[in-house]
């Protein structure tokens, strides 16, 4: 009696250990549910009176909901179902990245389609403004003064600035989607980091990301300022999660599971850390920064393979006891 309640638990689990595999299958690729539900999803500047309106017929916060999460974006939920063209181009990305060779490029193609231009949420008059503001920003910060000499430089009103409610903070913003794109395209268009063992790439594209910050590293500790504030902190995680996502896939992560938020947390540590170690650094062209990321890179992947040593030692040495005690208990019972 014993034996078949036995039997039927081990088949009991290996249906649910199947389920659980097939889940996370089907989940492959998927992105975090915290970046899944937006952080700080609320319009970052007020722009035309049409653009934050709710049609007729439909409740501000059904518009705002549809607004901030649309079809065609990485972070993209879409509610209707298996039905819609966006699940099926989710679950042929889901199915290709779980093969490798052609089906993952294929894969990799259908991910970089799906994604959205981190600048798609600025209207023209002001994405013009804040790129012009960026040249004033070693002289005047990140400020409004610095907004309104943008606006004169492009020919538009200084009144421009007003459809920006949180000023100096839309303009950190805006450089940091700003350089988030041309991190995108750099990848996407590099062949240089296929070459590359995932430790080089983390540190070549972390390395990549902050070179862009070396014109405005005079003025960097007051953008961390900005970003800290409680107002902005959310826009703020929201995009450093998207950078650091950004990273890891480059490196070549596919994780689905608990190691798709383990990954990211250790980059993104990585990332802050060498972020603020380069506002202190004053070697000849940031030789330090570099030679720090590239330790802190390797240190996390001496550790992986450390931990992965002691994982298997572990299972060597729990198989060892568990056949000496299967032993002793068998000799037991026939006594």
């Amino acid at each position: 009696m014993y034996r078949a309640a036995a039997k039927a638990a081990a088949a009991t689990a290996a249906l649910l250990r199947g389920a659980g595999d097939a889940a996370i299958r089907r989940n492959a690729r998927v992105p975090s549910p915290l970046l899944r539900a937006g952080i700080g999803g609320r319009p970052r500047f007020s722009t035309s009176v049409d653009a934050h309106q709710s049609p007729p017929g439909q409740s501000p916060n059904e518009h705002q909901s549809h607004q901030h999460a649309r079809p065609g974006t990485r972070y993209y939920v879409d509610s209707t179902g298996p039905s819609s063209s966006s699940a099926a181009e989710a679950a042929a990305a889901s199915a290709s990245s779980s093969s490798s060779g052609p089906a993952s490029s294929a894969a990799e193609e259908a991910r970089r389609r799906q994604r959205s231009s981190p600048l798609g949420d600025y209207r023209e008059e002001q994405r013009r403004v804040l790129q012009a503001s960026l040249r004033h920003v070693k002289t005047l910060g990140w400020s409004e003064a610095a907004m309104i000499a943008g606006a004169r430089d492009v020919g538009l009103s200084p009144s421009i600035v007003g459809s920006f409610p949180r000023k100096g903070a839309a303009l950190v913003e805006y450089f940091m989607d700003d350089c988030l794109q041309r991190l995108i395209d750099c990848i996407d268009s590099g062949d240089e980091l296929n070459r590359l063992i995932p430790s080089e790439r983390i540190s070549k594209v972390i390395r990549i990301r902050l070179e862009m910050q070396i014109p405005y590293i005079s003025k960097w500790a007051e953008a961390l300022a900005i970003q800290a504030q409680p107002l902005n902190a959310p826009t703020s995680l929201k995009q450093r999660a998207m950078l650091v996502d950004e990273i890891c896939h480059a490196a070549g992560d596919d994780s689905s599971d608990i190691d798709w938020y383990v990954k990211r947390t250790v980059v993104g540590g990585i990332y802050s850390t060498s972020e603020v170690y380069m506002l202190t650094d004053s070697s000849p062209e940031f030789r330090d920064t570099w030679a720090f990321v590239d330790n802190r890179v390797k240190d996390v992947f001496d550790l992986k393979k450390s931990f992965r040593e002691v994982t298997h030692l572990a299972e060597a040495v729990g198989a060892g006891v568990g056949s000496s005690l299967q032993g002793f208990v068998r000799g037991v019972m026939q006594r």
